[in-house]
C-alpha cells in the first residue's frame, strides 16, 4: 500500500522510526505529541545484536548514533561512606551502542520527514469505512487511513482503541523515578550504585551531564501519571531514613526540570491492532528493565512499514506485523523478568550475594555469559528486506 495517511501517536522513539520508514515507503505520516518540543536528556539505551544493529544502518542513522555514544565505564556499587564494594562492568551490561535517549529522540526526529504537531492529544477516535475519524484537544478534527499508538506504557491510544484493563500490564515488582542533576559527584564516564533493601540509587555521568535514578520495589501503585508532585512525595516516601547522597538527591529531584517516574511493567496483550489502529512500541508490548525495549521498538517500526507497504490490505499488514514481531517479543519480554531481584532485592543477605556476584564475575569462568543471553535474545528475529521505491 502505498499514499496511506498515517497518525502516529507519540514522538518519542517508536514513532519518528516509523514514520522514517512509512516515508521511505511514500506514505504521509504525522506525528502528534503532548509536549511542547522533544524531550531532552533520559537515561541510557543500548542496541545490541545484528538485527537491531542492521536496521540503524538501514535507516542510516548508526553513525550518528556512534557519533553520540556514552562510552559508558563501569558502575561501582558503594556502601554508605562511598567506599566501594565490587561493580557492574559495562562489558557484562552495556550493548554494542549506547546512547542517551534524549539524544536518540533528536536523530530520529531529524531522519523523519514527516508533520508534526506539539502540545496536542487525541481525544477521539472514530473508525468508519473509510478511515479513522480523531479529535484532538487543540487541532480540528481530521480522518486518517491509519492509527498507530507508539505512546508509550500509559498508552493513550491503547486505552480508547483497545480499553485499558490492569490484565493487560504485568508489573514487575519495582518503580523508578530518572532525573537531572547539578554537578558531576566526581564521576566521569562512569557510575555509581547505592542499595538498601528494597530500594537503590544510582548516578551516572556521561559526556558532561549527571542523572540520578532512585529505584524501589513497591506493589502496582495508584497514582495520577500527570501528577508530578504525588509521584515525587511516593519516591520521597520509599527513600525516607536512607542514607549515602540519597537526601542531596531527593532535594535536587524537587528541582530537576526533567522528572520521570514509572513502573517497572511489560504491557501483555492478545493482539497488536484494532481494526485500522496498531500499537507500537512500549505502547504494545513494553518488556519492562533490561528487555531491550528501545531496540524492540526500532524493529517493530521497520516491520510495520514493510508489511504495510507489501500488503494490499491493512488487516493482513497488521496480522503480519504481530505473526512476525510477538516471537521477538515474548523472547523480550522473558529476558526481563526478575529485573527487581537484581536491582532492588528485599533483603541485606541478598545485597550481599548479588555485590559478591559481581565481584567475582571478571574472575568466573562464565564471565561473558550475561552478555551471550542478552545479545542471544536481541537477535532472536530474522529481519525481513522490505523494497522502498
Amino acid at each position: 500500500m502505498r499514499d496511506l495517511t498515517v497518525l502516529i501517536s507519540g514522538a518519542g522513539i517508536a514513532g519518528p522510526a516509523l514514520a522514517h520508514w512509512l516515508t521511505r515507503h511514500n506514505n504521509h505520516p504525522t506525528i502528534i505529541e503532548r509536549a511542547q518540543t522533544i524531550r531532552p536528556g533520559g537515561q541510557a539505551v543500548d542496541f545490541r545484536g545484528a538485527p537491531q544493529l542492521e536496521v540503524l544502518t538501514r535507516m542510516g542513522i548508526l553513525d550518528a548514533i556512534r557519533q553520540a555514544q556514552t562510552h559508558m565505564g563501569d558502575i561501582k556499587i558503594v556502601d554508605g561512606h562511598g567506599r566501594r564494594l565490587s561493580s557492574l562492568p559495562s562489558a557484562a551490561f552495556s550493548g554494542e551502542v549506547e546512547i542517551l535517549r534524549g539524544d536518540l529522540s533528536r536523530i530520529l526526529h531529524d531522519a523523519a520527514p514527516a508533520e508534526y504537531l506539539f502540545g496536542d492529544s487525541i481525544t477521539t477516535l472514530t473508525e468508519t469505512a473509510h478511515g479513522v475519524h480523531v479529535t484532538f484537544e487543540r487541532s480540528a478534527p481530521r480522518t486518517f487511513d491509519l492509527v498507530v499508538g507508539a505512546d508509550g506504557i500509559r498508552s493513550k491510544i491503547r486505552e480508547l482503541a483497545f480499553g485499558d484493563t490492569p490484565a493487560q500490564t504485568r508489573h514487575l515488582g519495582m518503580y523508578g523515578a530518572i532525573f537531572s542533576v547539578p554537578g558531576t559527584y566526581g564521576l566521569d564516564h562512569e557510575g555509581v550504585m547505592y542499595s538498601e533493601p528494597a530500594r537503590c540509587a544510582t548516578i551516572v555521568s556521561t559526556g558532561g551531564r549527571t542523572r540520578a535514578a532512585l529505584d524501589f520495589a513497591a506493589p502496582p501503585l495508584t497514582y495520577d501519571h500527570r501528577d508530578r508532585a504525588r509521584q515525587q512525595a511516593l519516591v520521597e516516601e520509599a527513600f525516607a531514613g536512607a542514607g549515602w547522597e540519597v537526601p542531596r538527591l531527593l532535594r535536587q529531584m524537587r528541582e530537576a526540570g526533567d522528572f520521570y517516574f514509572a513502573p517497572a511493567a511489560q504491557i501483555v496483550l492478545p493482539a497488536y491492532s484494532s481494526g485500522r489502529v496498531a500499537l507500537l512500541g512500549d505502547a504494545g508490548h513494553a518488556p519492562g528493565p533490561g528487555g531491550m525495549g528501545t531496540g524492540l521498538a526500532l524493529i517493530g517500526a521497520y516491520v510495520l512499514a514493510g508489511e504495510l507497504a507489501e500488503a494490499d490490505d491493512h488487516e493482513t499488514a497488521f496480522s503480519r506485523y504481530e505473526s512476525r514481531m510477538r516471537p521477538y517479543v515474548t523472547t523480550c519480554q522473558r529476558q526481563a523478568r526478575g529485573a527487581d531481584t537484581f536491582l532492588v532485592p528485599r533483603k541485606k543477605s541478598q545485597i550481599w550475594r548479588r555485590n559478591q556476584m559481581m565481584r567475582l564475575l571478571p574472575y568466573m569462568p562464565g564471565k561473558s555469559l550475561i552478555k551471550r543471553m542478552t545479545e542471544r535474545a536481541a537477535s532472536a528475529i530474522d529481519l525481513r528486506s522490505y523494497a522502498t521505491p
